[in-house]
């Protein structure tokens, strides 16, 4: 009776061991674990829709949660698939009726072949590329060059690779300015974050430098403005001020009116200064200022010069 009392309680204590380790290994309940780690991540719903941007940013952002929770590649598709919205489910479960049939598990790696050629097909692919390609700095900063230049890099496999790093090198000198260029490209610099970190304070010490010497401008053209006691009410605006001057007529010598409105009418007598004849019509008596005799002008005068 006691050795069947105590095979008895064996029995069960194996019975309840054998429980708990099921519980444990229950595969629902670490997929459901899984699933709430995946989730408390807050990661963007996606919904389907012509949103090219949109669909890499989404892959990169799912990819890196696999990566942190260590993810294998058949629960990163289940999971992956998990956050699919609207339109985008609706084709998720075509691909699945098309590529998934008899029971094959699709990993993640021909999800995504499946999802980029539906949501960032070829045509946009291919602009991408030639917009790498044709990519320069123009107005914007290193910085800012640098970051878009690595974004499209992505779309030209070839630039990825650690052997093409002197070919990624080139291709980033080539696009920057001029003045950034030549301080930097007889360096040869072959190691890509050394090159865009040299590149960008070339940059940032350049801006310093023109801020610099702009303001000292400034100052120089505020100091010389100050020096100045006259302005320029007097220079005019040309030949139309000129030629009002100040209002004196220069055929009469009055002020008041131009010459075209002279009240004065005919000509002026050099002779006597009067107006209405002309010097050789004139009837005032003419002397000369050198020998005093009337008839003619010191000019014309035939004796000797008299000293003043």
């Amino acid at each position: 009776m006691a050795a069947a009392r105590i095979n008895a309680q064996i029995a069960e204590a194996l019975t309840t061991l054998a429980n708990i380790v099921a519980r444990d290994n229950d595969p629902g309940k670490d997929s459901e674990k899984r699933l709430e780690r995946f989730m408390s991540h807050k990661l963007t719903l996606f919904t389907g829709g012509y949103n090219p941007e949109g669909a890499i940013k989404w892959i990169d952002e799912v990819e890196i949660i696999f990566e942190a929770m260590g993810c294998t590649e058949e629960n990163k598709t289940v999971l992956g698939t998990y956050v699919l919205r609207e339109e985008a489910i609706v084709w998720w479960r075509n691909v699945k009726l098309r590529i998934g049939a008899d029971g094959v598990v699709i990993l993640w790696e021909v999800f995504k072949r499946e999802f980029l050629r539906k949501y960032f097909p070829a045509d946009v692919k291919n602009k991408k590329v030639i917009e790498f390609m044709e990519l320069k700095q123009g107005n914007l900063s290193v910085a800012e060059y640098s970051a878009k230049f690595e974004a499209l890099c992505v779309f030209s496999p070839h630039y990825n690779t650690v052997e093409a790093e002197e070919d990624k090198c080139v291709k980033f000198e080539s696009g920057l300015r001029p003045d950034i260029k030549q301080l930097i490209g007889f360096s040869e610099i072959r190691d890509f974050p050394t090159l865009t970190t040299k590149a960008r304070i070339c940059d940032e010490d350049g801006k310093a430098k023109s801020s610099y010497y702009k303001a000292l401008n400034d100052r120089k053209g505020k100091s010389q403005d100050r020096s100045k006691p006259y302005d320029n009410r007097g220079k005019g605006n040309g030949s139309g001020e000129r030629k009002q001057g100040n209002g004196l007529c220069y055929k009469c010598g009055e002020r008041g009116h131009m010459s075209y409105d002279c009240p004065k009418k005919g000509d002026k007598s050099f002779s006597c200064g009067a107006f209405g004849h002309k010097a050789d019509a004139c009837r005032v008596k003419v002397f000369c200022f050198n020998c005093g005799e009337e008839g003619h002008q010191s000019p014309a005068c035939r004796k000797p010069k008299m000293p003043r």
